[in-house]
């Protein structure tokens, strides 16, 4: 090689290093891209008041009605303690189209604060609502259509509804209270709270419209599956955050354990078709959270991976199937992940963060990687644990706007809608 162009092209190289060293370090972490000005902010406004408290909960649920101009919620007059078996919330609907009016729905003996008691829009109806209740020595479903009145009853709890509105699934909610407060509902006690994983407790199909139920996938069949990072067979087995792929043909759920004498829980990801055949383990990091179908067979969910650790990554729903990291690893925080309509847009949030202990909602662009901040919302410290207050962003179904749950007005957990019009459009 020439030595002058040999020099030349060792200089180049150096020269192009250096410069992609200093673009890398200056790209701009999470915490700086989500930090912007009021004023470049979208409208926010709260659509309930005090002095009793609102939330929706979790946000893999419609609480927005098809037309886009009721928006469900519920309501209680206590905060910063465990629910018990008395304690009773009210469900009702905000009117958007009539200055925020409240409208008185029913109430529920069976809740939690994260999960709330899995009230929703019933898919596939443009009136009919559902939630979970105690009546008795059992949990139930009500089915109410909000224009004429008319309410059933199913005798099964529900966790996820398909899209077509009759085929629910459901864990064994007193085997999740047993686990884990403040996911199950107080009240019941665990039959088989003895057992580390009973064959007849699991998963549930239920009919929304024959109120039939089956067991389609037991603790004792997925404890046996082998789990390669250790030995499961001390561990106490369960079930919880299950969500219906959105073409009804497979359902998403999560399998956790705990061992004697060890803190925290262990988790994989597993899909199964709605008659609980053809199971697949499709994440076995051990740390799944929070997770959404992008569609029937690709799954978003926060976990580890040794290609950028914790981060949220996009599974194809099979055993051994391809795994990629979504955002290059720019959403550096767990959060509740949904796709707007189309899936251009992810929603998600975070956990507090910070010596302010904000909370943001926030969108994400797939295409461009940009991250929008949607606000930022203090989270007092008396919200903690099993009462914290996420703020579980859903939309809408034009994907126009978004509803939270936040106490940073100083009324405590309100509902807040964010008009992101201007963002999507």
């Amino acid at each position: 090689m020439n030595p002058q162009r040999g020099a030349s092209f060792v200089g180049n190289w150096l020269l192009a290093a250096f410069l992609a060293g200093t673009a890398a370090a200056a790209e701009p972490t999470f915490e700086q891209r989500i930090h912007v000005p009021e004023a470049e902010l979208p409208p926010v406004r709260a659509i309930t008041q005090g002095p009793k408290f609102h939330w929706f909960s979790y946000y893999d649920k419609l609480e927005f009605d098809p037309t886009g101009r009721y928006v469900l919620g519920m309501e209680v007059d206590f905060e910063h303690r465990s629910p018990t078996p008395d304690d009773v919330i009210r469900l009702g609907m905000v009117d958007l189209g009539d200055g925020d009016r409240w409208i008185e729905l029913g109430e529920s003996r069976a809740w939690c604060w994260q999960q709330g008691c899995m009230l929703q829009w019933r898919p596939g109806s443009q009136t009919e609502i559902l939630w979970n209740d105690r009546q008795s020595d059992r949990y139930v479903c009500h089915l109410l259509d909000v224009t004429t009145g008319r309410r059933r009853t199913v005798p099964y709890p529900v966790y996820s509804v398909g899209p077509e509105g009759r085929n629910a699934v459901a864990p064994d909610f007193r085997r999740v209270n047993d686990m884990r407060p403040g996911y199950g509902y107080p009240g019941l006690a665990d039959p088989h709270a003895d057992q580390l994983a009973p064959a007849d407790s699991g998963i549930f199909r239920i009919d929304l419209e024959t109120g039939r139920r089956e067991l389609i996938v037991s603790l004792a069949e997925i404890a046996k599956i082998p789990y390669p990072d250790g030995d499961l067979s001390q561990a106490k087995h369960y079930f919880n955050h299950l969500l219906i792929s959105p073409d009804g043909s497979r359902f998403e759920f999560l399998h956790r354990w705990r061992i004697a004498g060890r803190s925290g829980f262990g988790t994989r990801m597993l899909t199964a078709k709605l008659d609980g055949s053809d199971v697949r383990v499709v994440d076995h990091s051990g740390r799944t959270s929070h997770f959404i179908w992008r569609d029937p067979r690709h799954i978003l969910a926060w976990s580890w991976h040794k290609s950028h650790r914790d981060a949220f990554y996009l599974f194809e729903d099979r055993s051994g199937g391809k795994v990629e990291v979504v955002g290059r690893g720019l959403m550096t925080h767990n959060g509740h992940c949904t796709y707007l309509p189309g899936n251009a847009w992810i929603l998600n949030d975070t956990y507090p963060l910070g010596s302010k202990r904000e909370q943001h909602p926030y969108l994400f662009h797939v295409a461009t990687q940009r991250i929008v901040p949607l606000g930022h919302f203090h989270l007092p410290p008396a919200y903690r644990g099993e009462w914290r207050c996420d703020t579980h962003p859903r939309f809408s179904p034009d994907g126009a706007k978004v509803v939270i749950d936040s106490p940073h007005g100083g009324q405590g957990r309100q509902l807040y809608l964010i008009d992101i019009t201007g963002i999507v459009r």
